[in-house]
């Protein structure tokens, strides 16, 4: 008899929000429709575009946290960093949506793989079996945190896709690089484009996502569209939003923040109560759309609530040295 042993973070089917309350599609639905586009020599349906209208996920209990109060959609995509769209907290916005056009997208996958591509957005994610929902912590180094349903896939599929060589030991996420459509890139806040990266185990972990959606709808402008990366246990700097390159490469890439103030942001960025930004402590974080006005605050947990699936990834490691 094969006994199959679910992941720690596992839960039953009772235990997931109803799809009604996300509004979403059974991804049978999907299926079916792409399926009878291939079948009969149409262009597959466009995955991406719409916010409202969205594009259909199932949601996955593997992921689902019954302790977990999504926040809600409003907040989610109005309280955000994105500083190619301004600093403040509500300028992305508004600044993102004047015109900036993120249909069609171009993704190239590129560097020590054996399978190198230039790829439509939308094509990726139909490659990658269309998109899944999981509802994930998200930490800001700037301690506040919020509880998001995402859609997306495994980053680990895409990684499979490329088929890095032996050599490759890191992947890199370069975000797009627009100043004549994009106010907060015609300043020097950074350094244009973003760019992030994580060792290839962190990459290949079951629980790093890229995003194009949030709550069963097409990701919006604002929080990264068309493609995101999401890495729940890391403070959300590493989120590299709107990417238009992965590439692999063999030695360990020097992140945006890390190369702007290095004393402050690291490479890792994993979610850590016990170290402190320099201008703030971490032990705690404020929950954004949580009880009153600025939120409740709760104590931070390690690695962002999920030491139990990522902390061997970190065996050895002076995490206090590398922040």
């Amino acid at each position: 008899m094969l006994i199959r042993i679910p992941p720690a973070w596992e839960l039953p089917e009772s235990a997931c929000t109803p799809e009604r309350d996300y509004h979403l599609r059974p991804r049978r639905d999907f299926l079916r429709t792409l399926g009878g586009a291939v079948a009969g020599g149409l262009a597959a349906p466009t995955l991406l575009s719409g916010a409202t209208a969205g594009f259909p996920s199932r949601v996955n209990p593997d992921h689902r946290d019954p302790a977990l109060q999504p926040t809600p959609y409003e907040l989610i995509t109005s309280y955000c960093n994105f500083y190619e769209f301004g600093t403040g907290k509500g300028d992305p916005k508004v600044n993102a949506n004047r015109g900036w056009k993120t249909e069609p997208w171009t993704v190239e996958i590129s560097g020590l793989i054996r399978n190198p591509l230039q790829i439509d957005a939308n094509e990726l994610v139909t490659r990658m079996g269309g998109a899944e929902q999981r509802v994930y912590r998200f930490r800001c180094v700037e301690a506040w945190s919020m509880v998001i349903p995402w859609d997306g896939f495994p980053l680990a599929k895409l990684i499979a896709l490329a088929d890095p060589l032996p050599e490759a030991k890191f992947v890199t996420f370069t975000t797009f690089n627009d100043p004549k459509n994009v106010p907060g890139q015609r300043s020097s806040a950074l350094e244009w484009p973003y760019f992030e990266g994580l060792r290839l185990d962190e990459a290949n972990h079951p629980l790093a996502f890229i995003a194009t959606g949030i709550y069963g709808r097409a990701i919006p402008n604002q929080n990264g569209a068309p493609l995101r990366l999401v890495v729940p246990w890391k403070y959300g700097f590493k989120y590299g939003k709107s990417i238009v390159k992965i590439d692999f490469v063999a030695q360990q890439p020097r992140n945006t923040w890390q190369v702007m103030t290095p004393h402050e942001y690291g490479f890792y960025a994993n979610v850590n109560p016990k170290v402190d930004h320099p201008r703030w402590s971490q032990a705690s974080e404020r929950v954004i759309g949580a009880g009153g006005a600025l939120g409740q605050r709760q104590r931070t947990l390690m690695f962002n609530g999920y030491e139990g699936q990522v902390a061997p990834l970190y065996a050895g490691l002076d995490l206090r040295r590398n922040y």
